[in-house]
């Protein structure tokens, strides 16, 4: 079973809806600065609890730091989601991309129990990419893969030029997902995962499209996911 993208706003629209939440979340922002300031401020009255009535105010206080930094975090991520817009593109070996990549996450992949390949053909033709952009993507997917083999398992990348474009595909042997979760993986903020913020699959998909590319994904419960990447030559 797969799932493709659904048609998507005009790009006037994204940039206008870009402008909106990015003033939007900076606001918030000086909010929550002003916020964790001041429970930094009183975890620091009550650093040394003198009896139980301020040990329970400390773990408040600190439970309370928790979620103002979970919003921050939450607020940077859907940032980089409203504005993805202006790509510096230059002619890349994704080859390379792919490399840089794999020896990044090689220490959290050991920690996970997880191999990482790659079959990247040596004559894969450059592609025009925003590097940095394109690497949170590959890095979003990894992540997402990671996710989804709990108990360790193999992450593969395949690389291959189909006519005028160049396919992109990494592919995980975890849990799967079945068809209700499959045809709502890019909705922002839908997520399966306890204390994710649904941005991830998202934000690989608007980045994708802004290098004039699709994403497709394959997945079925219990037999791993596939999602590939086409780019344009």
């Amino acid at each position: 079973m797969s799932a493709t993208s659904e048609p998507r706003p005009s790009q006037t629209q994204y940039a206008e809806l870009a402008e909106l939440a990015g003033g939007f979340i900076h606001e918030i922002k000086n909010h929550l600065s002003t916020l964790g300031l001041n429970l930094q401020l009183l975890a620091e009255d009550f650093q040394e609890p003198q009896n139980q009535r301020e040990r329970r105010a400390l773990e408040r206080i600190q439970r309370l730091q928790g979620e103002c930094q979970r919003l921050v975090d939450v607020s940077n991520d859907f940032l980089r989601f409203a504005r993805v817009t202006d790509l510096n593109l230059q002619p890349t070996d994704l080859g390379s991309v792919i490399e840089e990549m794999i020896d990044f996450f090689g220490p959290t992949a050991r920690q996970a129990n997880i191999e990482i390949k790659a079959y990247i053909p040596a004559d894969l033709p450059p592609v025009r990419l925003d590097r940095d952009l394109f690497k949170q993507a590959i890095l979003n997917l990894m992540l997402n893969a990671e996710q989804a083999m709990p108990g360790g398992g193999e992450m593969t990348f395949q690389a291959a030029r189909n006519g005028n474009c160049v396919c992109l595909s990494l592919i995980d042997t975890g849990k799967g997902m079945g068809p209700e979760v499959l045809a709502k993986v890019f909705r922002p903020f839908f997520s399966t995962r306890p204390g994710g913020n649904g941005l991830g699959l998202p934000t690989v998909r608007k980045i994708v499209e802004a290098h004039g590319g699709t994403i497709d994904v394959q997945s079925a419960v219990g037999r791993g996911t596939k999602f590939t990447i086409t780019l344009p030559l």
